[in-house]
Formats: structure tokens, C-alpha cells, sequence
């Protein structure tokens, strides 16, 4: 892997740790005080595009991109005329083409079309004690925004308070909870996806969630993810609690019930506790066994009543990776979202995570050729999501325009749930008596906030945007964490304009994988994309081979 810098100069950001691919830092924090690019732009929006200290510096390119293959040894292409996908009732004039007027909503589904403001999701989150602390901002955030977001895996299956009889759910408050928070202040935009794996299955969540919800909720069947090849994880600090999720059915590690361990425990010499989930289709023994179970499962989501589903597969390899595309298409599925290696996670094993599975550029090169195969057998390929890594404007567009033009969405993980982390930390400090309930972790404001202001509506360049769509007077139930989405969703979104204006895109359908070009000789040959000089070069020398059409007249000529 290619290291990323820790420090951009331009924009005034720092990474706390080592960078990865995405630019931000392999080891995100909650309790962060800044200040990386995903983390400045939940406070200064937009601003975090350009240059700082405007008028007092100049800025040129570092070139960082053109060594080895990922992302950011692509480039995206630029012209000097025309332009395509003009929103109605807009013309071809200067006046007109201009970025905030390119249309940058997106929508996938099969016979029912789910529309996004915004063509970007949340990863799965799921049992992770993250995802249930700061659930209130993201799906808030996500809601606001117009943005699916994902209930991941497990939620069901450590809640205390859940009851479950004979495989049946019979109370479910966290689910519900998730659920009913993003549902508030939906507006038609977005969605709310619930995820299952082999627990999940079995404890009925599909029956709970269609009972209560009906055709609210997407649910979202899981093959994996980009982080691991095994099942999900997160770690208890409780002997009592470790027993209960032992007795719910999970694997916990090490195991609670043995004589040994609890005394290792009493003794510290055992802190904490894993819970494992199982791996899915273990029974199963070749491609067609799986299409089958597959499609099965499918059947019988529909017969309950779901009219949308999803599929989330991870980095296996191409023979998982086509068995994904192909059986998602043949089942019309509403989305498949691909997610490479180079992602994040909650708890995943460390170099399981560094070692294991296909990087994301090449996963997502490869689901291009695959959709374009069964594309030209009439097939009605899959909408598609791309993650694994993608936390910037460029990365979206970079994403969207290689698996054009299948790809409908981004999916972002960790960058999603940074502005999650900051807000909730600002509203700590700026309302104590929040602190515990928005989990906050600062006592004071750090410097790099404090250089914005002292308040809410001046530390947060989105706050009057959320108050305008909400209402002063609901105002006050919006959490900073979904005011700090807001706000880096908006820089997202400008820059995502400005790129595709660039390229003379107006509307998301016309990117195509004409709109990039690689940095690199290696990164043509993973992704196909062509070479930067080797792109439109016949159009070039047909132009300089070609006589001139116009006369020209000499300077001074009467």
C-alpha cells in the first residue's frame, strides 16, 4: 500500500495516525480532536475544498498520485467544450452550465426505485458499541441528508433487552430504535437497509422487521465484507455479559463457561471477551448449491412480503465476486453493494484485515467487466454499490465513473461516522448536561474548533442550512453529530459539482468510464482504464492532421 501523507499544508489538515488509501487514518477515534480532511470538513463544509489563507499564499499540486495501483492513481478527465445531461429547463449557456446546477441524485432499485439525494450510503452499522452510541447523529444525519443508511448485523442478538422465544423476535427495543430515528425525519429520500447474517436468521429478524415496518425497510442479505472473511465481531469487558451472548447462541472467545477462564478473569489476566458470528452456506459445496440456498432465501423474503432487497458480498475473490453479480441480477435485487479490501471495520482482526481479500480498485474493476458480460447477454444487470476505502468527492466520482454504468452509489464507512464523533464531542462540551447522553469525550473545546467559535451556529458552517430544512423550533432535537453529516456531506457535494461540471457531466447517468484515465501503466493494466496520453491521442493527431477549415487573416489585414 501506497503511504498517504500526514499532513496537507493547503488545506490545514493533520492526521493523528498513519493515513491509509481513503486519507484518513487507519486508527479513527471517537474521542479525535482533529484534525484530517473528513474531520475539518464536518465543521467547514465546503470551505475545506480550496486552499487556506486565501490571499496570502499560492498552492500547487503535490502529485502524490502516480505511484502503484489504487484510487488515487486514477485522474479525472477535464474538457474544453460541450456539455451533456442538462437538467430541465436549463440551456447550453455559460450562464446556465455552472456547477451548482449539475444534478448530483441518484436512485437504484429494480421494479421500485429508491431515490438519494446524494449518491452515497453509510457502511453496515452494526452490534458495534460505536455504531449504537452515536446511532442518534448518523441516522439523523442520514436522514437529512436524503442518504441510506445501513442497521449491520447483530443488533438483535446482543441486546439485553431483547426477547426472543422459540426463534421468534418478541421485542427488539435497539432495532426499533435504529429504525425509528432515521424513519423521523424521512422525506422520501434515502432508506433504512437492515442487514442479516446467519444469527440474524435465525432469530427472525426478517419476520420482525416486515410485521412492524412492511415496506419501510429494505433488509439486506450478507455474504461479507471488505475488512474480513469471517464473521462479524466485538469485544465485552463484562463476564455477565459475555455468558448472556454465550447463551444466545454466539461463539464467544475466549469461552466464558469454562472454570479457567472466569478465573483469569477474576485474576485480570482476561479482560475482555470476543463474540464471533458464524459463516454463511458451510454446508455448501459448489457454485450451483449456492444459487440455489440463494435464491431460496430470496423466494421466501418475497413470500413474507418484502418488496426490496439487497445484497452485501465482500473481497472474496472473482468466483464469489461473479456469483454475486450474476444470482443478484437473476433474483432482481434492488442493490448488490462490492466492497473491496482497504475498508475499515470495528473490530476485525488486524492482519486479517491488512492481508486478506482483493484491494477495492481492482474488486471494483473486475464487477465491471463481470456486469458488462452478463450486460451483453440481455441480462438486466444488478444496481451496484462500490465501497471499501471512499471517503473524498474525487473518490466518488472516480468509483461511480469505473463501474459506470452500473455503479449508483458510494458506499462510505469510517468517513461517514467522523462527523458522528465531532459533533457529538462539541455538543458535550457546549451542553454539559448532554454529555453522557450524546457521548460526548472532550471537556473543552480543542483548538482547531475553538479558532471557528464558541457556538453551535458559528462552529458549523451547515447549521442554518439543517435549520432551515427542519424548522427553528425543532431545531434543538437535531444532534451537532447530524448538523457536522450535514455539513460534510455538503463539502462532498460541492466538490462532486465541480468535478463533474469539469467534465461537462450535468447529471450523474452521463459519467462514464470515458471521465478518468490512469495515472500509470500498472493501474491500465488492473483497471483497463487507458493511459493519461494515450486518451482521445487518435482525436488529437486527427485534429493537427487535418487542413484547416478557416481561413486565417493576417493581423492588421483590411
Amino acid at each position: 500500500m501506497i503511504g498517504w501523507p500526514k499532513s496537507n499544508d493547503a488545506l490545514g489538515t493533520v492526521n493523528r495516525g498513519n493515513p491509509a488509501e481513503s486519507g484518513l487514518c487507519t486508527l479513527c477515534r471517537a474521542d479525535c480532536k482533529g484534525k484530517c480532511e473528513a474531520w475539518l470538513s464536518s465543521l467547514k463544509g465546503r470551505k475545506i475544498l480550496y486552499p487556506r489563507d486565501f490571499g496570502m499564499v499560492t498552492a500547487g499540486s503535490a502529485n502524490t498520485c502516480h505511484i502503484g495501483v489504487s484510487y488515487n492513481s486514477l485522474r479525472i478527465q477535464g474538457y474544453n467544450y460541450g456539455v451533456s445531461g442538462l437538467p430541465a429547463g436549463l440551456t447550453t449557456s455559460a450562464d446556465d452550465c455552472i456547477f451548482p446546477n449539475v444534478n448530483i441524485e441518484t436512485e437504484f432499485g429494480s421494479d421500485i426505485k429508491t431515490k438519494c439525494r446524494v449518491p452515497i450510503m453509510t457502511g453496515a452499522l452494526g452490534s458495534t458499541f460505536v455504531a449504537a452510541k452515536y446511532w442518534n447523529s448518523f441516522a439523523v444525519g442520514a436522514a437529512l441528508v436524503g442518504i441510506p443508511i445501513v442497521v449491520g448485523e447483530n443488533v438483535v442478538g446482543i441486546d439485553r433487552e431483547a426477547v426472543i422465544k422459540n426463534g421468534k423476535i418478541e421485542k427488539a427495543p435497539e432495532l426499533d430504535r435504529r429504525i425509528n430515528t432515521y424513519l423521523r425525519y424521512f422525506d422520501g429520500y434515502g432508506a433504512i437497509i437492515v442487514q442479516m447474517n446467519v444469527e440474524d436468521t435465525r432469530n427472525g429478524v426478517a419476520e420482525y422487521v416486515i410485521d412492524k415496518y412492511g415496506d419501510k425497510v429494505i433488509i439486506e442479505l450478507k455474504w461479507g465484507q471488505g475488512a474480513k472473511d469471517i464473521g462479524g465481531e466485538i469485544q465485552v469487558d463484562s463476564l455477565g455479559y459475555a455468558l448472556f451472548l454465550k447463551d444466545r447462541g454466539y461463539m464467544v472467545d475466549p469461552d466464558p463457561t469454562k472454570p479457567e477462564v472466569q478465573k483469569a478473569f477474576d485474576h485480570g489476566a482476561v479482560k475482555t471477551f470476543a463474540r464471533h458470528s458464524r459463516l454463511g452456506y458451510t454446508d455448501l459445496s459448489s457454485a450451483d448449491h449456492v444459487e440455489e440456498t440463494f435464491m431460496t432465501a430470496v423466494e421466501y423474503l418475497r413470500t413474507i412480503g418484502f418488496k426490496r432487497i439487497s445484497l452485501k458480498t465482500g473481497s472474496y475473490g472473482m468466483e464469489a465476486l461473479a456469483m454475486a453479480i450474476k444470482y443478484a441480477s437473476h433474483a432482481e435485487l434492488d442493490l448488490l453493494t462490492v466492497d473491496g479490501s482497504g475498508g475499515g471495520t470495528g473490530m476485525s482482526p488486524w492482519n486479517m484485515m491488512e492481508t486478506w481479500g482483493v484491494p477495492s480498485i481492482l474488486l471494483h474493476s473486475k464487477t465491471y467487466e463481470y456486469a458488462s458480460i452478463l450486460a451483453s447477454k440481455d441480462v438486466k444487470v444488478v444496481d451496484i454499490a462500490f465501497a471499501g476505502g471512499l471517503a473524498r468527492e474525487d473518490h466518488i466520482f472516480k468509483a461511480l465513473s469505473l463501474g459506470a454504468p452500473f455503479t449508483k452509489l458510494i458506499c462510505m464507512g469510517r468517513a461517514a461516522m467522523i462527523p458522528g464523533f465531532v459533533g457529538s464531542n462539541i455538543e458535550g462540551v457546549l451542553n454539559p448536561d448532554r454529555k453522557k447522553s450524546v457521548n460526548g469525550n472532550w471537556d473543552e473545546l480543542p483548538p482547531a474548533v475553538k479558532e471557528l467559535g464558541a457556538t453551535a451556529e458559528e462552529i458549523f458552517a451547515g447549521y442554518y442550512d439543517v435549520q432551515k430544512k427542519v424548522g427553528e423550533k425543532e431545531m434543538k432535537n437535531i444532534p451537532y453529530g447530524a448538523i457536522a453529516m450535514w455539513t460534510f456531506t455538503d463539502k462532498l457535494c460541492a466538490g462532486l459539482q465541480q468535478l463533474m461540471a469539469g467534465a461537462r457531466r450535468f447529471s450523474l447517468p452521463e459519467i462514464s468510464r470515458n471521465d478518468i484515465f490512469s495515472g500509470n501503466r500498472e493501474t491500465e493494466m488492473e483497471t483497463k482504464i487507458p493511459f493519461i496520453t494515450d486518451v482521445l491521442d487518435e482525436s488529437a493527431k486527427n485534429i493537427l492532421n487535418t487542413p484547416f477549415t478557416i481561413p486565417s487573416k493576417k493581423r492588421g489585414a483590411r
